[in-house]
């Protein structure tokens, strides 16, 4: 069976703390990278300028789809970001309209991953659907039925918010002085869950400042201090998870973000999840996802192909 391209309709980003990567879609979805600029975070006409730019090798697109990390209340349209200082408290889907003039549409960054992983992903085909990300944050976000759930004041899927850390994770490690997260909570899986939280464990443990990398290249190689962080670490998100899995009842858990890339760790993760949580699977539930890398822009096409 031959397929044809679908009609191209909207231009696609996904803004990253370093980068802007950009893309326009098809009608089907369908989504190629075309490229990547700078992300100037510390002005908003800067970043202006540089969705201008993109939209120069984008002619034609009128619609804009958005994979941005944060949250954005529908209701009064201002934005909760962390890496982009620019776009923080700002109604950045009306202003960034007002200014390119034409329609956008802006999706949480885990939330896309979790669309591109449940309609091309590792978990294609599945019901419920959780994806989370790992890496200089803790995100994730929920699909049902290849419909992406949206919660009241723009919420889903955030398990990485709530004082819900136990500093001692179970009593296995020596507590940790509270720990204050963005979001203005005590305690959020999101400082220590996240590569920077894996980092910080470390030193907690061990008075050793290591890179996340560092941590989990030495733990492969059995190095005592960074088997005891690892242990820690994965204890924690567990933990955590474990109460998630359990309310939505997933059929995939697909991980993005840096540590998705970290396969033996996701299978360490998905084995003492499978421990603490009440439905028995007989496979692996914690996988690593396809669209780790890509997730943002197929997710914002996805998007763009759901709003026209």
């Amino acid at each position: 069976m031959v397929t044809t391209p679908g009609e191209m309709l909207a231009a696609c980003f996904d803004i990253g703390g370093t980068f802007i990567k950009f893309g326009a879609s098809d009608d089907f979805g369908q989504i190629t990278e075309i490229g990547r600029i700078a992300n100037p975070i510390h002005s908003f006409e800067l970043f202006l300028a540089a969705l201008r730019a993109a939209m120069q090798q984008m002619p034609g697109e009128t619609t804009i789809s958005m994979s941005l990390a944060g949250t954005f209340d529908p209701a009064s349209g201002l934005a909760t970001i962390a890496n982009v200082n620019c776009l923080h408290g700002r109604r950045v889907a009306q202003e960034v309209a007002q200014a390119l003039g034409c329609q956008v549409t802006i999706t949480n960054d885990a939330d896309c991953f979790a669309l591109a992983e449940a309609h091309s992903g590792i978990a294609k085909g599945k019901s419920i659907v959780f994806g989370i990300i790992l890496g200089s944050g803790v995100g994730g976000g929920v699909v049902i039925d290849g419909k992406l759930l949206r919660g009241f004041g723009g919420i889903a899927g955030e398990w990485g918010h709530g004082p819900t850390v136990d500093p001692t994770a179970g009593g296995i490690s020596k507590a940790f002085p509270p720990q204050v997260c963005e979001c203005g909570q005590v305690g959020c899986l999101d400082k220590i869950g996240s590569a920077r939280g894996l980092e910080f464990l470390h030193h907690h443990l061990h008075g050793q400042t290591l890179q996340s990398f560092d941590v989990t290249e030495n733990w492969k190689r059995g190095q005592h201090e960074s088997v005891q962080t690892i242990t820690v670490f994965v204890e924690h998100i567990a933990r955590c998870l474990s109460v998630v899995v359990n309310t939505l009842g997933p059929d995939l858990v697909p991980v993005g973000g840096g540590l998705a890339a970290e396969t033996a760790l996701v299978a360490l993760l998905d084995k003492k999840l499978r421990s603490y949580i009440l439905a028995k699977h007989d496979t692996a539930l914690v996988v690593p996802g396809l669209h780790a890398s890509d997730g943002g822009l197929k997710g914002a096409a996805l998007v763009a192909m759901r709003v026209r």
